[in-house]
């Protein structure tokens, strides 16, 4: 039986019609992703399922005690802390502690007590991901789940998700993870809903045939319509009924409106003019007080480089190219820039949007008009190009969704004809028809981009070189894209491995008494934590200094037993996980 089934389901808001009569249904074990283009309704399609928001029309069934976890892009926390929130989603108790701090660990939290408000958007969302991951249940709904992870983090949630008996409702705009992941693929397009059985390959496929044969529908009905015209141009002498049946299949035709293809953005590649001399760095470095972020960056930017940069959460990424758009000063090092050099920083986040204001306003601080060449375009064409109709270039930007926010803001970027472009997560948020155009155009453009992205499809698409942050908070560079860099970082590892003899490969496999140890740690921690708990409830009944000191020193030693147990029971898992891949 289906875990939920969905019929009929019609959604409206703001007299906009998302989608109607959207009919499918979620099987256990199934793999599904949703896609459409930013505002088509993604989002709230899911709150829907999850019970979030109400729908206009149809009926939703759900399996009885079908239990659901549903990430949402803005979560809302109802404790003080990390480790509070994610005991207050386990009130039975029945999720061993090593078990969050595992996954918790894995997301790139290691301080368990540190305070939620004060955290990013980003901290919160990974958050909000280990609390969704921790709980069992029968169906996972996740909404952009990769936004905000790092390239490593994405690799084990993919494996993660791959490995989960749950069913999996998601929307995400990482190619990779739709094509390794899913299963079937359901497409909301211009209110419509189609559904596609395979991965993302094959919903490809599906939408150009698709596309294909509304264009011939299309080319079929005007000729009908241009033979029609004539005759009706001609005159009728006598009105029979028969004349009369064609004047009103006529008149149908006329009134008939076909969905209009899908219009692309139409980006063209405008940049001014980059001289020859453009950005250098020199041993640029940069610290916050006693805490090295990196140093001994050099590296002199060519005319038409294609640079990404990689590695994990809080490394430094963002800081390097804040430093490149001359918005921080390095505390070591130098930066020169050549005169015909003109930054475009589309940043994380959209922070800086004055959001009471109207989309038309928003462009036209950018610029009112751009000239290229003999061809001059307006702000509100600028707009037009990025699919937003004129009906709306006066509606304030807050009641935008969150993908048509960067959306226009990548507008008003791009609306500065820079030379020079720095992307900060650019794929965040963005659709996959947005990201597919974005990268044709950054095919295009003249000058130089420079990239942070945790989007490995985007990294090998766009990228001619990679720097990726090392542990000695240097950068080191690598040809090609992700993927290239993933390849060389593999053989590198494999290289001493074809020096010695096969025992080198048994030691990336679990042993028998390593396997008897992984067994046993989950027991041996649970101990420990009952033992605690129990020096907790004796140090907070007594009243006698010695003995809370006496206890407090037994806690401490228990505490630090279960770290030692708990960082092992991971380590000999990531064995165990490495084991099963190569198998």
């Amino acid at each position: 039986m289906a875990l939920i089934s969905v019929d009929s389901l019609t959604k409206t808001i703001n007299e906009k019609t998302l989608f109607q009569n959207v009919s499918f249904s979620v099987e256990p074990n199934d793999r599904i992703g949703l896609i459409g283009i930013n505002g088509s309704g993604k989002s709230t399609l899911l709150k829907i399922i999850a019970g979030q928001e109400p729908m206009d029309a149809g009926t939703i069934l759900k399996r009885k005690k079908c239990t659901i976890q549903y990430l949402s892009q803005n979560p809302v926390f109802h404790k003080e802390t990390i480790w509070q929130e994610m005991k207050s989603h386990d009130p039975k108790q029945k999720i061993p502690d090593y078990q969050i701090r595992s996954v918790l660990t894995k997301l790139g939290f290691t301080e368990f007590d540190q305070a939620i408000a004060p955290m990013s958007g980003g901290q919160k969302k990974r958050l909000a991901l280990a609390v969704a991951l921790m709980q069992p249940c029968d169906l996972l709904i996740l909404d952009e789940p990769t936004n905000h992870l790092d390239n490593e983090m994405v690799e084990w949630l993919q494996t993660t998700l791959s490995s989960m008996k749950s069913a999996l409702l998601m929307v995400t705009h990482d190619r990779y993870f739709l094509d390794e992941l899913c299963t079937e693929l359901l497409e909301i397009d211009r209110g419509d809903f189609y559904v596609h059985h395979g991965n993302y390959e094959t919903y490809l496929q599906n939408k150009q045939e698709r596309l294909e044969l509304e264009a011939r529908l299309v080319q079929k009905h005007k000729n009908l319509y241009r033979k029609e015209l004539a005759w009706v141009r001609a005159g009728v002498q006598a009105r029979t009924t028969k004349s009369q049946a064609r004047l009103d299949r006529f008149e149908q035709l006329r009134t008939t409106r076909f969905k209009s293809q899908e219009r692309a953005l139409e980006l063209m590649a405008i940049s001014k003019r980059l001289g020859k001399k453009t950005i250098i760095c020199d041993a640029l470095g940069m610290s916050y007080g006693k805490h090295e972020v990196f140093h001994s960056f050099s590296y002199t930017l060519l005319k038409h480089d294609r640079v990404g940069l990689i590695g994990t959460n809080g490394c430094g990424k963002s800081t390097l190219l804040n430093l490149i758009a001359g918005l921080f000063k390095p505390t070591s090092g130098s930066i020169e820039y050549g005169q015909t050099v003109s930054i475009g920083y589309f940043q994380q986040g959209d922070e800086r949007i004055d959001v009471s204001m109207r989309m038309i306003d928003y462009i036209k601080e950018a610029a009112h008009v751009i000239h290229i060449g003999k061809q001059e375009i307006t702000a509100g064409q600028m707009l037009e190009r990025f699919l937003f109709d004129k009906s709306m270039h006066y509606t304030p930007i807050d009641r935008l969704s969150g993908g048509e926010r960067r959306r226009l803001y990548l507008c008003r970027v791009l609306m500065q004809m820079p030379n020079v472009l720095l992307l900060d997560e650019p794929t965040n948020d963005l659709d996959l028809l947005t990201l597919e155009v974005l990268e044709d155009y950054l095919d295009e453009f003249g000058g130089i981009v420079i990239t942070a992205s945790h989007d490995r499809y985007f990294l090998d698409r766009i990228c001619d070189k990679v720097f990726v942050f090392q542990d000695d908070h240097t950068w080191k560079e690598y040809p090609g894209g992700y993927s290239d860099y993933r390849r060389k970082v593999s053989q590198q590892k494999k290289t001493p491995v074809q020096k010695k003899d096969t025992r080198t490969k048994r030691i990336q496999t679990l042993s028998y008494y390593e396997k008897k140890e992984l067994e046993k740690l989950p027991q041996i921690m649970e101990q420990l934590e009952k033992q605690l708990e129990q020096i907790n409830e004796q140090i907070g009944q007594t009243s006698a200094y010695e003995q809370m000191i006496e206890l407090s020193k037994r806690r401490d030693a228990l505490d630090k037993r279960l770290e030692e147990a708990t960082m092992r029971w991971m380590e000999l898992e990531e064995k165990k996980e490495g084991q099963q891949n190569v198998s």
